[in-house]
């Protein structure tokens, strides 16, 4: 495999010292604009095959700047055993402190990185294009931002899921559907929203932006108090959907608070089909998302880019599944 411009041939070519390089190459916030500018530059003279001493084993850099929950620490512990099945070692950055660091343009010049797996990434659409262009492999994990064209991406098929979800509701009559969705920036969310919307047309109800609440962080407590702003409506929902199984936890405690018996007089269903979903009473109608398949797709799409293969689906999409359980019922004719 093709390696990278080193630390020490940067600091040669810039005049800097070995540690303001790999300061300035891992994103630390003491460098300078002006000296991590000058190191970026001097990356794009060096060119991205510049010899190295390292092995033929290769190393891929896995990124998710997210707190290693059952939802992405099932992704990451899939991705972690696919890689090492394949004789390759991972290097991993992880937690919400990772947030903050400047870690994509460095990724190019890493002589001990060969490629790279990145969830749900916060940078912008700009910054997976410049890697791109930088010719440096790598995968998108559901991604944040619709991926530039030419960029290898796996997600679950979202909109089918949530299409899923409210064929099921409208089954059951229900046609005011509470819909607690996740940051409106995100990709996924507006997808989900896509999929919720199409049933309900297609039994004449438009959805109405009062029973639509945002979250910045899908968390139980945030979906706590989502719920609560939806139920003391005056004409509060029959159903609530959320934008996964933490937040209809969340929904789940808000009704009870209100003496709301779950599904006689309110239906809950979540999104992931996590362990806390099969923990509440009455346990989560869900949609199941193939979360180790992801990690394993991932590897399997970044292998194929480290071998020189030629992709021809760049962004794969698993198939969802909904879990029909006991939170779900007839919606209720009166109070």
């Amino acid at each position: 495999m093709a390696r990278r411009a080193t630390v020490r041939q940067l600091a040669a070519e810039t005049g800097l010292s070995v540690a303001t390089v790999s300061r300035a190459l891992n994103g630390h916030a003491n460098v300078a604009e002006h000296t991590r500018e000058a190191v970026l530059q001097a990356v794009g003279r060096l060119g991205r095959r510049a010899p190295s001493r390292r092995t033929d084993r290769a190393t891929v850099y896995v990124r998710c700047p997210y707190l290693l929950t059952d939802y992405f620490g099932i992704i990451v512990s899939s991705i972690v055993e696919t890689v090492e099945l394949h004789d390759m070692d991972v290097l991993l950055n992880a937690g919400r402190a990772a947030r903050d660091q400047v870690v994509l343009p460095t990724l190019p010049v890493r002589s001990s990185v060969d490629g790279a797996v990145l969830i749900l990434p916060p940078e912008p659409a700009e910054d997976l294009a410049a890697l791109r262009d930088a010719g440096f492999p790598f995968v998108v994990v559901d991604p944040r931002v619709p991926p530039p064209r030419d960029i290898a991406a796996v997600s679950a098929a979202h909109v089918s899921g949530a299409r899923a979800v409210m064929d099921h509701l409208v089954r059951l009559g229900h046609r005011r559907v509470g819909i607690i969705g996740g940051p409106r920036d995100w990709l996924v969310t507006n997808a989900r929203m896509t999929g919720y919307t199409a049933p309900l047309a297609d039994v004449g109800v438009l959805p109405s932006p009062d029973l639509v609440c945002f979250v910045s962080d899908p968390t139980m407590e945030q979906g706590y108090q989502a719920a609560r702003e939806l139920l003391d409506r005056p004409d509060r929902p029959t159903a609530l959907v959320g934008f996964n199984d933490k937040i209809a936890v969340g929904a789940l405690h808000a009704a009870r608070e209100r003496g709301l018996r779950v599904p006689a007089d309110l239906s809950v269903v979540g999104f992931d089909d996590s362990e806390i979903g099969r923990a509440t009473d009455p346990v989560l109608t869900t949609v199941r998302q193939p979360l180790a398949e992801l990690g394993r797709m991932a590897v399997t799409l970044l292998l194929r880019q480290l071998r020189g293969h030629e992709l021809d689906a760049l962004h794969v999409e698993l198939a969802t599944e909904l879990v029909e359980r006991a939170s779900t019922a007839p919606a209720a004719t009166g109070p």
